[in-house]
């Protein structure tokens, strides 16, 4: 690993099943997450999972529990990837909605079908709101990765808490390392955003309801961006690297980059910085 801290980057699944970008363009073995916004079916996630796998990446299908319409389409769906796919790793969430599409509605009623295991699922990540969410309480956010954490003790996947994206690397830190007082010691990867224009980031900050973050960014802003670049997450990931690297014990594992401002540039800024290399 060196002196840095690995990442993992998430694309949609169209991106995953055509983009002529893609091969080579991370290096082998990146966890490479496919984002599930609800649109699209289990055929266009299985194309880009396969793609991926070609190409010498672990695919991370998305599944957003309160977007899933039945049990029998759960099935399906992990039966597809797993099967057809080889996909052995996913990311399980709330997915938003006000009131879920069908029968299930938290992650934890989705892994309490036990689909997953059956499947071959090894590893899995939940997610993780390090600054809290508009959605429910930061008590009933801990109460929901404690469920997780019991359910990682009773099944042989391997778990993981993975966040949304936030630009207050002392704040998210803080929240990764008290978990254990919470008795949660799942590893955490944090979320973090890749290059992009300020405006794009204010706007995937406003759909992903990370209020706080937009205060902080617009705060922040002359310190954490440049007219010419904009956004520049070094600023974010520096403190949250060199925090990782002097405690071997952190609960902080690695990052998981949004490429807001494309996959591309955030390819190019993660080699430049040594986090990747082929």
């Amino acid at each position: 690993m060196g002196s840095h801290v690995a990442a993992s980057i998430e694309i949609s699944p169209q991106q995953a099943a055509e983009s002529p970008d893609l091969p080579g363009l991370f290096p082998p073995g990146t966890r490479v997450y496919i984002t599930d916004v609800g649109t699209d079916s289990a055929e266009t996630m299985t194309a880009g999972a396969r793609r991926l796998a070609d190409l010498g990446y672990a695919a991370v299908p998305h599944f957003a529990s309160r977007r899933v319409t039945s049990r029998e389409s759960l099935e399906r769906r992990i039966a597809m990837l797993t099967g057809d796919a080889g996909v052995e790793d996913v990311l399980v969430i709330g997915g938003g909605l006000d009131s879920p599409a069908g029968e299930f509605a938290s992650t934890m009623e989705v892994l309490e079908t036990g689909l997953f295991d059956r499947h071959g699922i090894r590893r899995m990540g939940v997610a993780g709101h390090p600054e809290g969410s508009p959605d429910f309480s930061e008590a009933a956010a801990e109460d929901a990765l404690r469920l997780k954490q019991a359910f990682a003790e009773r099944t042989d996947i391997e778990m993981r808490i993975v966040t949304q994206f936030g630009f207050d690397a002392r704040r998210f830190l803080r929240w990764a390392e008290g978990l254990s007082a919470a008795g949660i010691d799942m590893p955490v990867h944090l979320g973090v955003a890749g290059p992009a224009k300020l405006t794009t980031l204010v706007k995937f900050a406003a759909m992903c309801g990370v209020g706080a973050s937009i205060g902080f960014l617009k705060k922040r802003a002359s310190a954490i961006t440049t007219l010419v670049s904009g956004f520049d997450p070094d600023v974010i990931v520096d403190p949250i690297e060199a925090h990782v690297l002097a405690n071997s014990g952190s609960a902080v594992k690695q990052i998981h980059v949004f490429p807001f401002g494309g996959m591309k540039k955030s390819a190019e800024w993660l080699r430049d910085r040594g986090s990747w290399f082929a």
